[in-house]
């Protein structure tokens, strides 16, 4: 039997969204359970060649093993508009077989987010990415404001999930605030995951 793990799945253009997916891991961690960080990869409109099934540097991408395996999702995209970006709906589009199986039913899951200003889009996106996960069945956790940081944080940081404000260049660094809600999500995760698991 395999040893169980959270999964942290990401997809990140600029790199802030990566950067609240390894405090997550940390996070996870630090309640005692194993993490998987993994992302998926870019889409271009014309394929002129065939991409590396495994990234040159980076994060290595998911497979739907990874994701039918995992006890636990943190699930993060950059803000596109509002809405999570193509390149994560897109790898969710290939997962019907993990649907018609039931592999993900009654696992918890949470989401985060960045994007370039206070009013991009942050709520909404995470919005976004729930649909494909309440088809999945599986167990939707925000962020609990028993955190004094959800209530103190001047930046990121939503009862949806945790989120980050890059800047319209993305000059903004993660704030200690963000830092410490992107830490309590994981531990959260991980403690549901292991009381699921008896």
């Amino acid at each position: 039997m395999t040893e169980a793990y959270v999964l942290v799945l990401y997809y990140s253009k600029y790199g802030a969204t990566k950067q609240l997916a390894h405090l997550i891991a940390d996070g996870v961690e630090a309640a005692g359970m194993s993490v998987k960080i993994r992302t998926v990869p870019n889409l271009a409109t014309v394929v002129t060649e065939a991409a590396p099934s495994i990234p040159d540097e980076g994060d290595i991408y998911c497979t739907l093993d990874d994701l039918a395996n995992c006890s636990a999702l943190a699930l993060g995209s950059p803000t596109r508009f509002g809405n999570m970006a193509a390149e994560m709906k897109y790898f969710w589009d290939q997962t019907t077989s993990l649907w018609l199986s039931g592999a993900l039913h009654n696992k918890p899951v949470c989401v985060f987010t960045s994007s370039g200003s206070m009013h991009g889009g942050q709520e909404s996106t995470l919005l976004s990415m729930l649909p494909p996960l309440f088809h999945h069945g599986m167990l939707i956790m925000g962020l609990s404001n028993v955190h004094p940081a959800l209530s103190n944080t001047k930046s990121g940081g939503t009862p949806y999930g945790v989120s980050h404000v890059s800047g319209t260049r993305h000059e903004n660094s993660i704030s200690s605030d963000e830092k410490a809600l992107c830490i309590e999500q994981g531990k959260r995760l991980a403690r549901v995951a292991k009381q699921l698991q008896g």
